[in-house]
């Protein structure tokens, strides 16, 4: 049985050999450095035998490829790592800011076989895939479309409850956009897409997770039109009860609305997600309370109420909106939950209430009125079969820090499991998984679905084994038999474009999938879009 530990560096011998292929140059100080903090008593025992190995045993090993590296006691381990060396490591790029990708400048260094520039970014290259993103241009086409109709009605001459339809339309569209069931039903549909249709088409369906865009571009045009509705009905204004009333609720409403536009400005989300969350999710259940109130103060005003509802376009889609909005929330329930604590910078959560599929995720909360977090989820059946899936939280915030150190055994959430950006990766017959630290969580996602592409991934982190364990790595290598694994603590932060293009060209991938941080994620998506290879990562919109 292997009882190799993790190495802390594993050299690749040249650029020009494929990286599937490549041979491990064991370092034994550097393996006993990385596993001081490993107490599994026959892993451990296998080191000391290592290290009291022979000369020429030491040798044999040597001219070996590395096999599996840890060994968990119910299963063989699964997992290997295939590491670069230095020189490798360090190969820059000069269509890639390694200072603002990495937060520090690597050393300088180049490639002998191989160079970036053997794929040339396009030309308007940042128009196309940074100011004109395809999160943009949806938002574009919904928010201009809904503006030029806005100017034609206005010059028209519009009745007020003509803009207040409208605005309900837009409402509907922008709030159904983040409904789970709509968002499941439109990722079955559009990722039905088979693996032998056009690359083209492919690429355009992929891109479905940038839905976020039409949610932001329709709820910005029905802050528009219920402006205009809000000014039609106080120019018409004649004093009375039902009036006064009806215009109070009308600037509640409008007021609330801009209280959702202003803290959903992406630098101000970003700093305050706590606040930008509280403040959306309560004001959306004061506009519906007080859009509630505001149509039968209308209806009274009108000969007969039940004509006036039945008539009104905004009363059946407030109908719509008030149910799906209810839906997650009649599903709340407090759950139990098994920590797992991995280090103190990650902890896995194990649940057992229902099943996840693959791309799926889950919101949870210490407390239903407060904030709420997704994570994205794997399951549990490959090492932990008395629970049925797992959720990695990592050290990033508040709300995780506070996990890690309370280990919680009991959490709220509401909803069903939702599918997400990593669903769309199925339309491809091979990829390249691209990860960071606690970014592997989503990734393992992959692990559980028996149509999922061949992949290659590349995981660049601090100390694997000890902040995420063996288990942890074991699953990785369910993965990709061969991953690419970068311990930061040893290599420092490293340029990973020059090794996710010869991985990618080495392994005909289709597309490559980045899951990391916000600028990490976009600088990568950046070069290798711009180059013209299908590149995916959150958008980080919500």
């Amino acid at each position: 049985m292997p009882w190799w530990r993790l190495p802390s560096a594993v050299s690749v011998r040249s650029w020009s050999t494929p990286l599937t292929k490549s041979r491990v140059d064991t370092t034994f100080s550097a393996m006993d450095k990385s596993a001081q903090n490993n107490t599994n008593p026959e892993t451990t025992a296998g080191v000391e035998r290592r290290a009291s190995a022979t000369p020429s045993e030491k040798t044999a090993c040597e001219e070996t490829k590395l096999d599996p590296i840890l060994k968990h006691s119910k299963e063989p381990s699964v997992a290997s790592a295939a590491l670069l060396d230095e020189k490798q490591l360090t190969c820059t790029s000069s269509g890639s800011d390694l200072e603002a990708q990495n937060g520090s400048t690597p050393t300088a260094g180049s490639c002998d076989e191989f160079s970036i520039h053997d794929l040339t970014q396009k030309r308007l290259g940042f128009l196309r895939y940074t100011a004109l993103n395809v999160y943009r241009r949806l938002f574009s086409i919904a928010f201009v479309g809904n503006a030029i109709a806005f100017v034609i009605v206005m010059v028209k001459g519009a009745t007020a409850l003509d803009l207040v339809n409208a605005a309900a339309v837009n409402l509907a569209v922008c709030g159904l956009c983040r409904q789970p069931l709509v968002v499941n039903a439109l990722f079955l549909a559009v990722c039905a897409v088979p693996r032998t249709a056009p690359i083209r088409l492919r690429r355009l369906a992929c891109k479905l997770f940038h839905i976020g865009g039409v949610h932001s571009g329709t709820g910005i045009a029905a802050v528009v039109w219920y402006i205009g509705f809000a000014a039609v009905y106080t120019h018409l204004y004649v004093p009375s009860p039902l009036a006064t009333a009806a215009l109070v609720l009308i600037w509640l409403v409008l007021a609330f609305l801009l209280a959702i536009v202003i803290v959903a400005y992406p630098s101000f989300r970003f700093k305050r997600h706590d606040i930008f969350e509280l403040t959306h999710r309560f004001s959306n259940w004061a506009i519906l309370l007080c859009f509630w109130a505001l149509v039968f103060v209308l209806g009274h005003q009108e000969p007969s109420l039940s004509y006036f509802l039945l008539h009104l376009p905004a009363f059946w889609i407030l109908i719509l909106i008030t149910l799906a909005t209810i839906h997650p929330w009649v599903l709340l329930r407090r759950v139990a939950v098994v920590p797992e604590h991995l280090s103190p910078h990650a902890v896995r959560l194990h649940f057992n209430h229902t099943k996840v599929c693959f791309g799926q995720g889950v919101s949870i909360a210490k407390h239903p009125l407060r904030d709420w977090h997704s994570f994205a989820s794997f399951t549990d059946r490959f090492d932990t079969p008395d629970t049925k899936f797992s959720c990695l939280v990592s050290k990033a915030g508040d709300w995780t820090r506070g996990a890690i150190k309370d280990q919680p055994t009991h959490l709220w959430v509401r909803g069903i499991p939702t599918y997400g950006f990593g669903y769309v990766l199925r339309m491809f017959p091979k990829i390249i998984v691209v990860t960071t630290g606690s970014g592997i969580g989503p990734c393992l996602s992959f692990i559980d679905d028996p149509n999922r592409p061949e992949m290659r991934v590349i995981w660049q982190t601090k100390a694997p084994l000890q902040t995420y364990g063996a288990r942890t790595l074991d699953l990785v290598r369910r993965m990709d038999s061969d991953p690419v694994i970068m311990d930061s603590s040893v290599t420092g932060r490293v340029n990973m474009l020059p090794i996710i293009l010869k991985l990618y060209r080495e392994f005909g991938a289709e597309a490559v999938a980045i899951i990391s941080n916000v600028k990490m994620t976009k600088s990568l998506v950046f070069d290798l879009e711009s180059r013209g290879i299908p590149a995916l990562g959150p958008i980080f919109d919500s």
